[in-house]
C-alpha cells in the first residue's frame, strides 16, 4: 500500500480479497473495537465480516492476515511505533465533532456523500486546524500526559467535561443491574 494508491483490496496467499473502503465500514469497525462486550475473537469476526464483503469465501487459512491487512489498511499503510499511546478519540463518542472538522476541510457534508474512501476521509481528519476538535484533543492530550492546562483551558474543560471525558460504555450486564436497581428509586 502507498500513500498515492486507494487500495480496494488485500492480497493474501496469493489471492485478491476486496474490501470495504468506505469511511462509514471502518468507523464501523473502529466502534466495534471499542465494545466492551467483544473479546478478542469476535473482534476479528467482526473485522472480517465488515471489511470483507466476500468474507464467507475466505479460506479459514488466510483470515488471520486478512485481519492483519484489514488494520494495515485501517492505519491507511502507517507502520505503528509499537509504544502505547493513551486514548484520545472515541470515534463513536466524538461523531459530532468529527463530522463538522472534517466537513469544513472537505468543504462539503461528507455524511451526504454516498461514497468516500477511508484513506481520503483520514486525510481530510489529519488536515483538521483550529476547531472544537482540535481543543477538545488538546485538552486530552495535556490531561493524560499529565501536563498543565493553560487557564482558558482549564476553563474551557469545566464547561465541557461532558464533551471531553470518555465516557464508560456498560456492558450489557452492568447496563441491566444498573436499570433493575434504577426501577427501585
Amino acid at each position: 500500500m502507498t500513500g498515492y494508491d486507494l487500495p480496494t483490496s488485500v492480497c493474501v496467499g496469493g489471492t485478491e480479497y476486496p474490501i470495504r473502503t468506505d469511511f462509514r465500514a471502518v468507523l464501523d469497525v473502529l466502534c466495534a473495537m471499542n465494545d466492551p462486550e467483544l473479546d478478542g475473537r469476535a473482534k476479528s469476526i467482526v473485522l472480517i465480516q465488515i471489511m470483507f464483503p466476500n468474507w464467507q469465501n475466505i479460506p479459514v487459512e488466510h483470515l488471520e492476515e486478512c485481519c492483519k491487512q484489514a488494520c494495515e489498511f485501517i492505519d491507511c499503510g502507517q507502520k505503528d511505533d509499537g509504544r502505547p499511546h493513551p486514548k484520545m478519540i472515541d470515534w463513536e463518542q466524538d461523531a459530532s465533532i468529527i463530522v463538522p472538522a472534517v466537513n469544513s476541510v472537505a468543504h462539503t457534508e461528507i455524511r451526504s456523500m454516498p461514497y468516500l474512501h477511508w484513506w481520503t476521509f483520514w486525510g481530510y481528519f489529519m488536515e483538521v486546524g483550529e476547531s472544537l476538535l482540535s481543543s477538545v484533543l488538546n485538552i486530552r492530550d495535556k490531561k493524560a500526559r499529565h501536563k498543565k492546562l493553560e487557564k482558558w483551558e482549564q476553563e474551557f474543560y469545566r464547561e465541557n467535561k461532558a464533551l471531553i471525558d470518555f465516557k464508560r460504555k456498560e456492558t450489557e450486564e452492568e447496563k441491566a443491574a444498573r436499570e433493575s436497581i434504577e426501577k427501585w428509586l
